[in-house]
C-alpha cells in the first residue's frame, strides 16, 4: 500500500512540475529598480542590439590572462582558456558593455564595443624568429573544438551576420593583428559560420587579369573599404593601407602576409566584393592574361543602417 502511495504521490508531483513549466512566465510589474509599468504590450519592431562578434587573442598565458580580463581596464565577455580541456569563463554578461575593441570601425558602425560581443582566446600569438620576424604559433584543436559551438550559439541567439564576424585586426588594423594568420578562418567559411570563402577558380582568373596591370593605391584603399575596413583613401601605398592589407591578407592568404599589394590579393578582393548569383557557376582560370587593365570595383555603396 505504502508503494501505491509513494507511486502516486510521485505521478501526482510530476504532473504538477510539468504544468508549471508549461505556464508561460508573466511579464514584469516594475522596472530592475521598483518603478512600477506594464509590460503586457511587446513591439514588432525590435531586436538584439549585438551586431558583431569580435574575437581575439591574449598574448599571455592563462593565469595572466584571466587577471588581466578581470582586474585591468580592459574586459570581454568571454575567455577560452588553452588547458587540455578548454574552459570557457564568462566575465561580462552579454547585456553589458565589455572593454575589447576600442577604437574600432566596420564600414559604417564606429566603436564596436557598444554592438558586439567579444571573445579573448588564450593564445602566446607569436614568438621572435631567428631573424626577427614573427612565427605565429598554431592554435589547438582542442581550443578551437570549444570556440566553435561558443560562437555557433552567440551568433544564433543574437542573428549576427556571417559578415559581421571579424577579428581584433580586422576592426581595428591600426595596431592590432590578432587573432593573427593561424585562425582557421577557413573551417569557419566552410561550416557555415562566416560568408563562404573565395572561389579558387575565380580567384585564379581574376588573378591573371591583374597581373597584366597592377591596380593604384586608390583602387585598393576603395576595395577595403567597400569590404568593410577602415581605410583612407590617400591614394598613396602608406602604412595604414599596409597594416589593413596585412590583417585582410593574415584571413585570407595567410601563407603570405607582408601587407604588399599583389595580384593574387587584388583578385581576392575583388571577389569577395563581386559575389556570384545564385546558382552560377565559376569560370574556369583564364589561361592567358588578357591585356586589358583590371576593372576598378565599383565605388562603395550607400552606407547601410545599422541592421
Amino acid at each position: 500500500m505504502n508503494c501505491r502511495f509513494a507511486h502516486a504521490f510521485t505521478a501526482l508531483l510530476i504532473t504538477l512540475l510539468t504544468a508549471c513549466a508549461s505556464v508561460p512566465p508573466r511579464p514584469p510589474t516594475t522596472t530592475e529598480g521598483g518603478v512600477p509599468i506594464d509590460a503586457t504590450h511587446t513591439a514588432k519592431g525590435q531586436d538584439s542590439r549585438v551586431l558583431f562578434l569580435v574575437i581575439h587573442y591574449t598574448v599571455a598565458d592563462f593565469p595572466l590572462s584571466m587577471k588581466i580580463l578581470t582586474q585591468q581596464e580592459v574586459s570581454a565577455h568571454y575567455l577560452l582558456s588553452d588547458e587540455p580541456q578548454p574552459r570557457i569563463f564568462r566575465l561580462v554578461d552579454e547585456n553589458r558593455r565589455a572593454w575589447h575593441s576600442g577604437a574600432s570601425a566596420w564600414g559604417p558602425n564606429k566603436r564596436l564595443n557598444s554592438s558586439s560581443i567579444g571573445i579573448e582566446i588564450v593564445h602566446p600569438g607569436f614568438m621572435q624568429g631567428p631573424n626577427g620576424q614573427r612565427l605565429y604559433l598554431p592554435f589547438p584543436k582542442a581550443q578551437i573544438d570549444a570556440l566553435i559551438p561558443l560562437v555557433q550559439d552567440i551568433v544564433k541567439r543574437h542573428e549576427i551576420r556571417p559578415e559581421r564576424i571579424l577579428g581584433h585586426g580586422e576592426v581595428t588594423p591600426a595596431y592590432k593583428e590578432d587573432p593573427g594568420p593561424t585562425f582557421p578562418w577557413k573551417l569557419f567559411a566552410d561550416l557555415g559560420i562566416t560568408p563562404p570563402w573565395p572561389d579558387a577558380a575565380r580567384v585564379a582568373a581574376r588573378r591573371a587579369v591583374f597581373e597584366a596591370q597592377l591596380p593604384d593605391a586608390a583602387w585598393f584603399q576603395l576595395a577595403l573599404a567597400r569590404h568593410g575596413y577602415a581605410v583612407e583613401p590617400s591614394g598613396v601605398f602608406d602604412k595604414q593601407t599596409e597594416r589593413v592589407l596585412m590583417n585582410f591578407q593574415m584571413r585570407y592568404r595567410p601563407g603570405d602576409y607582408a601587407g604588399q599589394p599583389d595580384a593574387e590579393s587584388a583578385a581576392l578582393l575583388w571577389v569577395l566584393s563581386n559575389p556570384m548569383p545564385a546558382g552560377a557557376t565559376a569560370p574556369p582560370a583564364a589561361p592567358v592574361a588578357p591585356l586589358a587593365p583590371p576593372d576598378r570595383p565599383d565605388p562603395p555603396p550607400p552606407p547601410p543602417a545599422m541592421r
